[in-house]
């Protein structure tokens, strides 16, 4: 199921992905505190992928994040 709005939001969740022992790349994304999701695959991106999919039905059951958004000044 997914999230239901009024009009669509973009919502950047920071996430962290490696490639374990085995060569699968797993990625882990908090959604919020203690609301964590995984996704794993082959490749970098199929890991991705998954983990967007587990984090679209966290959002449809606990809503979106706050977001602050920062801009940082280049360091001339």
């Amino acid at each position: 199921m997914l999230l239901h709005m009024a009009e669509p939001r973009t919502v950047h969740v920071a996430y962290s992905i490696a490639q374990d022992e085995d060569g699968v790349w797993c990625a882990r994304a908090q959604l919020h505190a203690g609301v964590v999701a995984y996704g794993d695959g082959d490749t970098e991106q199929a890991a991705i992928e998954d983990l967007r999919e587990g984090l679209l039905g966290l959002l449809d059951e606990f809503g979106a994040p706050r977001e602050l958004t920062l801009v940082i000044p280049d360091a001339a």
